[in-house]
């Protein structure tokens, strides 16, 4: 019995010391990639119908704003998950999720109705991909990512090493 507590003690002592950053931002990048860009999809497979009552965006018209928030629907979504330019990638998406969390919330959406903070349907998912968004441009792709490869090849090219770059920062 000794023996199992000391395993189980140690296994938990190791389990709270490690932590793996650039895997969590690989995984969080994939998850908000995939979530974000299932929207994308259902938009381009019902464009024909959604075109016509989409909610306009800067005096766009339903189909030029549809189009745009497809765009950045898949391929913003696609160079985070990737990790290329990705604190720049996340600002299209923040700011749609801003202007869907305003439709939302001032019911100009068609038989959506007004949410409240019992409500159960999903109104405030826009605010989680903001959140999601934020954190990412706040900490950065992580090692995992085509940004990071790239830094390392720019850094190589001009002589110097990750370290002394680093130094420098």
């Amino acid at each position: 019995m000794n023996g199992f507590l000391n395993s189980t003690v140690n296994f938990y002592l190791n389990s709270i010391g490690r932590s793996y950053p650039n895997m969590g931002r690989l995984f969080l990048r994939l998850f908000v990639g995939v979530m974000m860009m299932q929207f994308g999809i259902r938009h381009l497979v019902n464009f024909n119908e959604l075109c016509l009552d989409f909610p306009t965006v800067l005096n766009m018209s339903p189909m030029c704003s549809l189009i745009i928030m497809i765009i950045i629907e898949l391929g913003c979504s696609l160079l985070i998950m990737v990790g290329f330019l990705t604190r720049m990638s996340v600002v299209p998406p923040v700011v749609a999720m801003i202007a869907a969390e305003y439709y939302i919330l001032h019911d100009m959406v068609p038989n959506l109705p007004v949410y409240g903070l019992d409500s159960t349907d999903p109104g405030y998912l826009p605010i989680m991909f903001i959140g999601i968004y934020l954190f990412l441009l706040i900490v950065g792709p992580g090692k995992i990512s085509l940004d990071y490869f790239i830094s390392l090849y720019i850094i190589d090219r001009h002589g110097k090493t990750e370290e002394e770059v680093l130094e420098e920062v």
